[in-house]
């Protein structure tokens, strides 16, 4: 990866990252249709969770990480503050969160591709067969690995969707127990500093984040465990 040169992967990886957002947008709408809740209001809600999400993904890089950057965790944390506060404000109250988890994993599978031409979000080094060369030194293929990781957790979600066995919100919770899990051991291979207990920064809050899913998802289960999503072909006013 380090022979192609400098400006070439910029350009790659910001077309990586122009197209996560777009594929993400795109998954969120055709959810919203299916669900026939494609509306102005969810539209709205939609536009509110992006940018909590990109905002969010940056000052918490930088906050927590101390260079400019995107954190995954920290835009879906800010992301899910900015879509619940605006559901308030707009009434909102059917829920929403399985179109964002479409929206997530595909947004993620697409730009962690950019993330590898970037270079950042690396690996440690390694000698397996597959390692890339980054950084002056063959190392785990991280952004791939994570790429994968989000190809799957589409992949479970639209099978989910299509048996329909989990009440609305299900999906969302089943997208972020997988997606704090896999966080939690990626950190283990990648190039990143520790703090207590020899985990990082990234794998505390992803503790944190697979409590807050297991939880909403108990709970949820308990609340309704015998709803499962129906179809609607007139889109509800929100």
């Amino acid at each position: 990866m380090d022979a192609i040169p400098v400006a070439e992967r910029t350009a790659i990886s910001i077309a990586f990252y122009v197209l996560a957002y777009a594929s993400g947008i795109v998954a969120f709408a055709l959810m919203a249709r299916r669900r026939g809740i494609a509306t102005d209001g969810i539209a709205f809600l939609a536009a509110a969770g992006l940018l909590g999400g990109v905002l969010g993904a940056q000052i918490t890089q930088l906050l927590f990480g101390g260079v400019p950057g995107k954190s995954l965790l920290g835009g879906v944390a800010c992301g899910y503050l900015a879509v619940v506060y605006a559901k308030r404000r707009l009434g909102i109250r059917r829920p929403t969160g399985d179109l964002f988890a479409f929206a997530i994993a595909t947004g993620e599978a697409i730009g962690r591709i950019g993330c590898y031409f970037a270079e950042c979000c690396y690996g440690k080094v390694t000698s397996l067969p597959w390692a890339v060369f980054e950084h002056g030194a063959l190392r785990h293929p991280t952004q791939l690995y994570a790429s994968a990781g989000a190809i799957f957790t589409l992949a479970l979600l639209v099978a989910l969707e299509r048996r329909r066995t989990l009440p609305e919100n299900g999906i969302f919770y089943v997208q972020g127990m997988i997606m704090c899990g896999f966080r939690f051991a990626l950190d283990f291979v990648r190039e990143v500093p520790t703090l207590a207990f020899g985990l990082t920064t990234a794998q505390l809050a992803a503790a944190a984040g697979l409590a807050f899913f297991v939880t909403r998802f108990v709970l949820l289960s308990r609340r309704a465990p015998s709803r499962s999503f129906v179809p609607s072909l007139v889109a509800p006013s929100v």
